[in-house]
């Protein structure tokens, strides 16, 4: 239970982030505290949209879908497993997403968001738990 209990908290903070940077992308927060103006670069460069959508946007409603799958997995106990093996493979997607986010932070717009490098920790650590879930599950079960 506290590898999705940890989800839901991660899930819950990987939400905030995001909404933090797409109110800011939609211009409702003057600056964003970052310290160094790489979150500025990134946000105003022009990867950060993805098939025209904004990215913090798809931040948001990734989390919010990790966030209610996380919880329905807490809700439902060890009884059902499909909450938390949804939860492993959208988180899955989430780390491949951000592995081409990072790319391109690296090497494309020559920037780092300190904001974008905790998002991208949170959901390792979302993938993380997920797949530490399944092994309980899978040893309670052969035991």
């Amino acid at each position: 239970m506290i590898y999705r209990m940890s989800a839901a908290f991660l899930s819950l903070a990987g939400l905030f982030i995001s909404g933090y940077l797409y109110l800011y992308k939609i211009g409702k927060i003057g600056s964003l505290a970052c310290g160094t103006g790489g979150c500025e670069t990134v946000q105003l460069s022009p990867w950060s949209r993805f098939a025209g959508i904004e990215v913090s946007l798809l931040g948001v409603l990734g989390y919010a879908g990790l966030l209610a799958l996380s919880l329905a997995s807490v809700q439902v106990g060890a009884s059902q497993q499909w909450p938390m093996r949804a939860t492993a493979v959208a988180a899955g997607i989430g780390v491949v997403f951000t592995l081409y986010l990072t790319y391109l932070e690296l090497f494309v717009i020559h920037a780092v968001c300190r904001w974008c490098v905790v998002s991208g920790v949170i959901i390792v650590a979302i993938f993380v738990a997920a797949l530490l879930d399944q092994r309980r599950q899978s040893r309670s079960r052969v035991s």
